[in-house]
C-alpha cells in the first residue's frame, strides 16, 4: 500500500467512524432521552448528553472544519458546558449533524501532505493526522458516555452491538429496537 493509499484509507475509516458508526449512536441515544434527560446530569462535576452533544460539535467544527479546513474558528467552549437545557433535542442532532457533515466533506479533500503538514489548533501544534486522530477517538470517548448515560436513564440495553454467541438484551424496554 503506498502513501496515497494508506492516506486515503485512514480518512475512509474516520469518516466512517464519525459520520456511520458513533453518530447514529449519539442521535439514537437523543431520540430515545425526553427532553429533561437530555439535559440531566448526576452532579455539578458531569455533563449531560446535551452538553456532550454540543462539546462535540464544537471540537469537530474547531479541529477539523477550521482547523484542517481553513473556516473561521467561532467555537465557545465554554458555553458548550455552561448550556442547561434551553437548546431542543432536534437542534442538538442538526448541529451535530451539521458539523460531522462539513468535517467529512474537509476530510474528503486531505491529502498525504495535509495530514503531514504542521497546524495550530486551541492553542497546540499538531498535525493533519493528529487533528484527525484526536477528533475521532474524542468523539467515540464522548459518545461512550452518552450511551452510558441514556443506558442508566432508560434502564435497558440499547441493542447497539449483536456480537455471535452474544445473549439478546433482556430488558423488557429493550426489545424491538434496531441494532445499528
Amino acid at each position: 500500500m503506498n502513501a496515497s493509499d494508506l492516506t486515503r484509507e485512514f480518512l475512509r475509516l474516520a469518516e466512517h467512524s464519525l459520520r456511520r458508526h458513533h453518530l447514529p449512536r449519539i442521535e439514537r441515544c437523543l431520540k430515545d432521552l425526553s427532553e429533561e434527560q437530555i439535559w440531566w446530569r448526576p452532579n455539578d462535576a458531569s455533563n449531560s448528553a446535551g452538553n456532550l452533544a454540543l462539546h462535540l460539535a464544537g471540537n469537530v467544527r474547531q479541529w477539523i472544519v477550521s482547523g484542517l479546513g481553513g473556516a473561521p474558528d467561532s467555537r465557545r467552549r465554554e458555553e458548550e458546558f455552561a448550556e442547561r437545557g434551553s437548546v431542543p433535542r432536534d437542534r442538538l442532532v442538526l448541529s451535530l449533524r451539521r458539523a460531522v457533515a462539513d468535517a467529512c466533506k474537509v476530510l474528503a479533500r486531505l491529502q498525504a501532505k495535509d495530514l503531514a503538514h504542521s497546524y495550530r489548533i486551541q492553542g497546540l501544534r499538531v498535525s493533519g493526522l493528529n487533528a484527525t486522530l484526536h477528533v475521532v477517538e474524542h468523539f467515540a470517548f464522548h459518545t461512550g458516555q452518552i450511551i452510558f448515560v441514556t443506558k442508566q436513564l432508560k434502564e435497558c440495553d440499547l441493542a447497539f452491538t449483536n456480537l455471535p454467541g452474544q445473549p439478546r438484551p433482556t430488558s423488557k424496554r429493550a426489545k424491538g429496537l434496531p441494532v445499528l
